[in-house]
């Protein structure tokens, strides 16, 4: 066992790796935004969660930067209200995980990544052209969070852009179709297998396979 205080005295990386594989698979995007001065931004996600459907809600954490750097993510999305997040494909998760870096704010991870800039009608902020899975949100929320620091985001979904063939007929997306990966931890980066789709749970019966 691990206990509190053993988990304390850990070496700090090696406790920031241990408790960010705790959650187990997670969800990999990167978020796109720009600021008044239209640079671009682009940085990669794994803390993206579904808030509601109705209305259509997605939200995420920032963490608090190390002392001296700066937010351009939070800052653009604060100053202009709208972002999107792009799925990450198992293509795109090299290039989306050199995102990460401290680049200055006048270079775009866009083109310092290799990355191409996708503009959407009637939305002002970037995607990710090569990405199968886009969606433009509007800022709808904003928590700064006193415990440790971070910034809870949560965004209304205001546009949502498809590959072909990505969505089933009963609505949901096939995400293995579209080679999309998760994320464990910071550095990992995961292939989806096939998966069990399961008919709506009752007391009565268990749910079958469909």
């Amino acid at each position: 066992m691990i206990d509190k205080q053993a988990l304390h005295s850990l070496d700090k990386r090696q406790r920031t790796a241990l408790v960010n594989s705790l959650p187990g698979f997670k969800p990999v995007v990167l978020v796109g935004s720009v600021n008044d001065d239209r640079r671009t931004n682009l940085c990669v996600i794994n803390s993206c969660f579904h808030v509601g459907a109705d209305p259509a809600l997605m939200g995420m954490i920032i963490r608090p930067a190390p002392e001296g750097t700066e937010r351009h993510t939070l800052e653009n999305i604060l100053a202009t209200k709208t972002y999107s997040v792009s799925a990450v494909t198992r293509a795109m998760a090299q290039r989306a995980h050199h995102t990460s870096a401290r680049f200055d704010r006048d270079q775009s991870e866009f083109d310092a990544c290799g990355f191409v800039e996708q503009w959407h009608e009637n939305f002002p902020a970037p995607y990710v052209s090569e990405s199968p899975l886009q969606l433009g949100l509007r800022l709808a929320e904003h928590l700064p969070l006193s415990i440790n620091g971070t910034h809870l985001i949560i965004g209304s979904i205001e546009q949502i852009h498809l590959s072909k063939n990505a969505q089933r007929a009963d609505g949901s997306l096939n995400l293995q179709a579209m080679d999309i990966v998760a994320g464990v931890g910071l550095d990992a980066y995961h292939s989806v297998s096939t998966a069990q789709r399961f008919s709506y749970a009752k007391p009565d019966k268990p749910p079958e396979l469909i």
